[in-house]
């Protein structure tokens, strides 16, 4: 199969060591620096280098704010049968845009992303297939990712923004909420040291992901919930209630089994 990457970031980069060896592979990308180490595959810079190519299959792995952009883009340069699909982690949009193209379409979500995961081991990694659009197109990514020994789930658009919601919202704003009160620490602990690696990595993600994430209309809820929480345990460190915190705990153990 001939497959276009769009984007030669570290997931796109990802998408074309792993597809090259057993594909016809191109990648686009305007920064010609990204495509320095890019081996096996052929290296675009233009739009219009796409159509002698004449994908079967373009993956749309750009950062998030540029996703819908980029596929007005590059939509004129494919044909009526190429698929075309996208990895990103947040699809508000996303179901409509691809109807109005007229295009065959697949979107899934790899929740791998390369901030924390290991990409030469996701045997306990998961990915989200959205159960609308194009049955090869779903096809083709369950096997890949089958490949992968990725846990896969299929969801709708909704569905898959929904768990998005609750998935990312939660340990990303939790996360902010760590790095707005740290203070620096001479001999920090263990778990000081750890919740702060998480922090950087989560504050070193693209600012447009991160806004996408909290402006998902299902996020207020999930960080209305952890207003609540925090306002329960205040409340008890306020009376040093004993038995409070005790029932407290346990009952945040058996969320947590």
């Amino acid at each position: 199969m001939r497959i276009l990457v769009l984007g030669a970031g570290k997931m796109g980069s990802f998408f074309v060591d792993l597809l090259s060896f057993d594909h016809e592979t191109a990648v686009y990308e305007i920064d010609a620096r990204r495509l320095r180490f890019m081996y096996n595959t052929q290296r675009f810079t233009s739009m219009d280098e796409i159509d002698a190519f004449n994908p079967e299959l373009v993956i749309n792995a750009v950062t998030l704010k540029h996703t819908l952009d980029v596929f007005q883009q590059v939509i004129p340069h494919l044909s009526k049968d190429c698929i075309i699909s996208d990895i990103s982690s947040v699809k508000t949009g996303f179901k409509e845009f691809y109807e109005g193209t007229g295009m065959r379409y697949v979107s899934t979500h790899p929740m791998f992303g390369p901030t924390f995961a290991n990409l030469g081991n996701l045997s306990s990694e998961n990915a989200i297939i959205i159960n609308e659009g194009d049955y090869m197109g779903r096809i083709f990514f369950r096997d890949l990712y089958n490949r992968l020994g990725l846990n896969i789930c299929e969801y709708s658009f909704d569905e898959h923004d929904e768990t998005m919601a609750y998935s990312l919202s939660i340990p990303f704003v939790s996360t902010f909420v760590f790095a707005a009160v740290m203070k620096h620490q001479d001999a920090p602990g263990t778990t000081f040291k750890r919740h702060l690696k998480i922090a950087r990595g989560v504050l070193g993600e693209d600012d447009c992901l991160l806004r996408e994430i909290l402006f998902n209309p299902r996020t207020k809820g999930q960080v209305s919930g952890i207003r609540d929480e925090l306002k329960s345990l205040l409340d008890i460190i306020d009376r040093h209630d004993e038995d409070g915190l005790t029932t407290y705990l346990r009952r945040i153990r058996e969320n947590i089994k």
